[in-house]
């Protein structure tokens, strides 16, 4: 059975800079304090993130509301299909209150709920606080 989560946060920041530094190859490697990423914001283009551990495809883009991804690991094996995140942005006090839902992962995903709280939301709060 695939598992699902769902995580947010509170990044100090506006949605619209969030949301393009999401699909920005050099400003997502930064705001997730990795070297390399390579992203883009039209529908259909891959993407890789946190030096090659993570790539996907934008599925879905809404402009400074919703990120709708194919994602995957390094750890996948090659018969695990492609889990999905969608990414949300709302505004909110101190900043944009960012939801991430996480579907479809294989039974060892589990690990990537902290994942994204360790190597996406708290970089990315000390990223936007500058």
């Amino acid at each position: 059975m695939a598992l699902s989560f769902t995580v947010s946060d509170v990044i100090p920041a506006g949605k619209e800079y969030i949301y393009n530094a999401w699909l920005d190859s050099a400003k997502h490697a930064k705001m997730t304090g990795t070297v390399s990423a390579v992203a883009s914001a039209k529908v259909g283009d891959t993407f890789m993130a946190h030096d090659g551990y993570i790539s996907g495809k934008n599925k879905s883009l809404v402009p400074y509301t919703k990120i709708v991804q194919s994602w995957r690991t390094m750890e996948f094996s090659g018969d695990e299909e492609d889990s999905v995140i969608e990414v949300t942005f709302e505004v909110t006090d101190g900043g944009t209150l960012v939801t991430l839902t996480h579907s479809n992962l294989p039974p060892h995903g589990r690990q990537y709920e902290e994942g994204w709280k360790t190597h996406y939301f708290k970089p990315m709060k000390a990223y936007f606080r500058g």
